[in-house]
């Protein structure tokens, strides 16, 4: 008799490797697997590669529009992408004339700018405090970003790091107040550190936000000419020149229906991988794996324009990123109201404008914007009202500005990529254990236990971000396990 539960096998080319999702983890596995020398394939279920980095035409034609990520400050500073000369793939960075702008309801707004001092400038009575504690920060950039971008680890040099650790464990809230007196430098802060997801009264949320701010005086806050979708196109490239290959369109239900090989690599998140391959794991691996937690969601909006945002805030014309939310108090309160599972009437607004930068973006005269709203994990509400609001408030005519609008909520992001679970595009929550121990405590973060079988997406460390280190560190992993025997 049949079995009921067997899955017809995948007609696939054989391979030494394969991985499941080609996001920017999975492809820098697939990428560092080939160069090893390693027959690889990756395999995606969507009809496009790329996963969070993909780009479409989601309004109107001649309009190209970032499906998920946008702006990558972690994508330039990776220590694996650099080593990949990803231009020669076709990527190239645009730098806005600065990362970010910070508008309030004065009509002036705080800026992060490539420049310390030229930032300090514009945050008043805090200025000096910025320089001041900014600028030692900056100066061990390339060290504190080796032991951020890296699973859980004594750092080579602990002392000299013990200044970003101990600043970095603390709320945002507790750090934006007790380093600045004033609403700008508080604002400013409270604007980064909501980055991370977690409530601004939340160790560690101060961590992203240090982490963003050091990233934009270091590497800038780049975004692909293009489009999203060229970054990953070029480490698509970037494989098939080391010998791998990729094929798109082929839903994985079953690790049963892969042909052998010696590696499997997961770009998925614990709920995917107990599907796929749940059979294989250990009681206790399940119940880790499913005990996993996932953050708040977002609400995302993509708008065709008929031109270029009018700022009341001049400074906000010349930044790649602009965030809506004011004061430490409001964004404070607006992530609290997510923590709690409520939706806040005046939410905080992470929007971008690539065409102001890139002209391939829209027609000629035309522009582009791109914003999302964090929401509960796996809400359905409909913000865009409520994100067009905080728009118009620091930018009065906005809303005739838009010839289209396309929406996703936290629900149909989820359905657009079941990896954003929730509408959770971090691939879990970055809270203290989790920020450590994702997705299970283990010795090696990457390795299941079933023989062969690694995870490599945003659920391991260092946490979700466009720079690929998931997906490199867990082949590095597996790897070294297999010259071990393992």
């Amino acid at each position: 008799m049949a079995d009921p539960d067997a899955v017809a096998p995948l007609r696939l080319p054989p391979a030494d490797v394969i991985v499941v999702g080609s996001g920017p983890n999975g492809l820098a596995a697939a990428i560092a697997c080939a160069q090893a020398g390693l027959k690889t394939l990756v395999v995606e279920q969507a009809a496009t590669f790329g996963g969070g980095c993909r780009s479409a035409a989601l309004t109107l034609p001649g309009f190209t529009h970032d499906v998920c990520s946008a702006i990558h400050p972690l994508g330039i500073a990776s220590p694996f992408f650099s080593q990949l000369d990803l231009g020669r793939f076709g990527l190239t960075w645009i730098q806005p004339y600065s990362p970010l702008a910070h508008p309030f309801d004065d009509g002036s707004a705080a800026v992060l700018e490539r420049s310390i001092a030229d930032t300090a400038a514009t945050l008043g009575e805090d200025g000096p405090a910025y320089r001041g504690r900014m600028g030692p920060l900056v100066d061990r950039w390339n060290e504190i970003l080796s032991a951020v971008l890296a699973p859980l680890h004594l750092p080579h040099h602990p002392i000299r790091l013990a200044r970003f650790g101990f600043s970095a464990a603390r709320s945002a809230r507790h750090l934006a107040e007790s380093w600045f007196a004033g609403s700008r430098a508080r604002g400013l802060f409270a604007g980064l550190a909501a980055h991370s997801f977690l409530s601004l009264d939340a160790p560690p949320s101060a961590a992203f936000g240090l982490v963003l701010a050091m990233a934009g005086h270091a590497v800038g806050w780049p975004m692909p000419r293009g489009g999203s979708q060229v970054l990953a196109d070029a480490l698509l490239a970037c494989l098939e020149a080391a010998g791998g290959a990729a094929v798109a369109g082929v839903a994985v239900q079953d690790l049963d229906q892969l042909p052998p090989s010696r590696l499997v690599f997961l770009d998925v998140t614990p709920r995917q991988a107990l599907r796929l391959a749940g059979r294989r794991l250990s009681g206790l691996y399940r119940r880790q794996l499913a005990r996993y937690r996932y953050g708040p969601g977002v609400f995302k909006v993509d708008w065709a324009l008929a031109g270029a945002i009018h700022w009341q805030a001049a400074a906000c014309r010349r930044a790649g990123t602009v965030h809506l939310g004011s004061t430490l108090e409001e964004i404070a309160a607006a992530e609290a109201q997510v923590a709690r599972g409520e939706l806040p009437e005046r939410p905080f607004v992470l929007l971008a404008q690539q065409s102001l930068f890139d002209p391939t973006r829209a027609p000629a005269g035309k522009h582009t914007a791109w914003a999302y709203c964090h929401v509960p994990n796996g809400s359905s509400a409909d913000m865009t009202a409520r994100i067009e609001r905080q728009v118009e408030r620091f930018a009065p005519g906005f809303s005739e500005l838009i010839l289209a609008r396309h929406t996703r909520s936290a629900v149909e992001l989820e359905a657009y990529n079941p990896n954003y679970v929730g509408g959770d595009i971090s691939g879990g929550a970055m809270n203290w254990r989790q920020l450590f121990f994702r997705p299970a405590v283990r010795l090696n973060p990457y390795a299941t236990g079933a023989a062969g079988l690694y995870l490599c997406s945003a659920s391991t460390p260092p946490g979700g971000g466009v720079h690929g280190m998931c997906g490199y560190l867990a082949a590095r992993a597996a790897i070294s396990g297999c010259g071990r025997g393992g």
